[in-house]
């Protein structure tokens, strides 16, 4: 399992944020304090606090979280 922050902060984020993540057939969650939502959920993000960076736990293979981090790039900025 790979973890990272991401900063969603917006809506039109959110959207691009699971547009990205969707294609990709590893589970993925968001982790804000004690909550934890599926990160290919729109209406489970919109739920979490957006002004704080979430923690992004990858459930892949290393090769696979390494792709999917890649293509998350301008999330974890």
């Amino acid at each position: 399992m790979e973890k990272v922050n991401v900063f969603l902060g917006s809506i039109e984020r959110v959207k691009d944020f699971v547009s990205h993540v969707t294609p990709f057939d590893a589970d993925m969650d968001l982790v804000c304090g004690r909550y934890v939502v599926d990160a290919k959920s729109i209406l489970g993000i919109f739920s979490m606090d957006l002004s704080k960076p979430l923690e992004l736990q990858i459930h892949a293979e290393r090769e696979e979280a390494e792709k999917i981090l890649a293509s998350l790039e301008p999330y974890t900025k």
